[in-house]
């Protein structure tokens, strides 16, 4: 079943699902900042196909989460790494992670991410980037942004705190 493109959809969801919304990509990216950047490493990892695997890592390079770098040259071969815009994905994933431990994971956490700075299993906490408080669905609200064309502003008249 072919998914629908969310190119020219103005919504800033609609365009990071249109990078890294396929499920396979995540899974990428998630063994990528693990440390994994060869082709056989992932594939025997994730245990995807190859040629599905390669559309993939293809695609995140085409859309600059991933670099190709060169590690051997006879044969030329080229491994995968996260570029700037792939590791601002940290906490997106992290996020997913954190949802999937809570919600997902009956026998609990198969992964804990430990702060090196204090030693302890950390989780992240969303707050005001200016004033440094909690920040939660009921302390936020939406408005246009720069972007925002005229039928974003019904968008954002819609939401109420749920």
């Amino acid at each position: 079943m072919q998914r629908t493109s969310f190119e020219t959809m103005n919504c800033s969801v609609a365009q990071c699902l249109e990078v890294v919304g396929e499920w396979w990509s995540m899974l990428i990216i998630r063994d990528a900042f693990l440390g994994v950047r060869r082709f056989d490493d992932f594939q025997s990892r994730l245990g995807i196909s190859r040629n599905i695997l390669n559309v993939r890592l293809t695609s995140l390079v085409e859309t600059g989460v991933l670099e190709r770098v060169p590690y051997q040259e006879r044969p030329l071969r080229h491994e995968y790494r996260l570029t700037d815009k792939g590791r601002d994905l940290w906490p997106v994933l992290t996020t997913m992670r954190e949802w999937g431990d809570k919600w997902a994971a009956p026998n609990g956490a198969p992964l804990e991410v430990v702060h090196d700075a204090c030693g302890e299993v950390m989780h992240l906490k969303h707050t005001c980037s200016t004033c440094g408080e909690p920040a939660d669905r009921r302390s936020v609200r939406v408005r246009p942004g720069p972007g925002a064309t005229p039928s974003d502003f019904d968008r954002t008249a819609l939401v109420a705190p749920t």
